[in-house]
């Protein structure tokens, strides 16, 4: 007896869960593709790169510190002064700290021909002259609270060390605080393309730094 009840039950519960498993599959297929972005893919803006930046001397970018919440694939945007937004679907390709560090060094490297200029990690032993220490505190888009919000801003906030390898002194250091309206909210392609030309103008202002260093580490 117990054995035909069970038997109706399954037989009551199946057509449910399979309508319940359908709706997920179809739910699945309607769901947005995640789309995935790269930094570093502007490439030099012409004249603005060239640099008398020392040429002489081997740079090592270190590995950067990321701001805790932008240790995260999903790109971020900022609502209001304290409201973060994770975009689910609109991805970063890669490690953001290690995108970053790329996208920098490839920037400095088309503004100054320097004999070698490597990211973290490289070999041990390896000597340089120079090293750089980033500290990343926003890479974001930002609009208002609104819902409804169409233009926004990228802001970029970034700290910096050139440090000499032989001591560990701290020879120079600045900020380079990027903000550029224009960013129609939700158009996450050109958000990164925004960022990207915030992080040209961090690679611009390391190699003023390095400039003022002179010729010789």
């Amino acid at each position: 007896m117990r054995t035909r009840k069970t038997s109706s039950t399954i037989r009551r519960i199946l057509p449910l869960v399979l309508i319940a498993v359908t709706g997920c599959f179809s739910l699945g297929r309607n769901a947005p593709v995640p789309q995935h972005y790269v930094l570093g893919g502007a490439g030099p803006r012409g004249e603005e790169t060239v640099s008398t930046a020392p040429a002489r001397v081997t740079v090592g970018l270190r590995r950067l510190q990321l701001a805790p919440y932008l240790a995260t694939s999903f790109v971020v945007v900022r609502r209001g002064s304290n409201q973060i937004t994770f975009s689910e679907f609109q991805r970063w390709g890669e490690d953001l700290g290690g995108g970053i560090n790329r996208a920098v060094a490839g920037y400095l490297a088309a503004r100054s021909p320097f004999p070698r200029l490597d990211m973290a990690p490289w070999p041990l032993g390896t000597q340089h002259d120079y090293l750089i220490q980033l500290h990343v505190l926003r890479f974001e888009g930002v609009a208002t609270e609104e819902p409804s919000a169409g233009e926004g801003e990228v802001h970029m906030l970034a700290t910096w060390e050139i440090i000499g390898q032989r001591d560990d002194a701290v020879l120079a250091r600045g900020t380079t605080d990027y903000r550029k309206d224009g960013w129609r909210v939700g158009d996450y392609a050109g958000l990164v393309v925004l960022l990207d030309a915030g992080l040209e103008a961090l690679a611009n202002d390391l190699a003023t730094g390095l400039e003022k260093l002179g010729g010789e580490p």
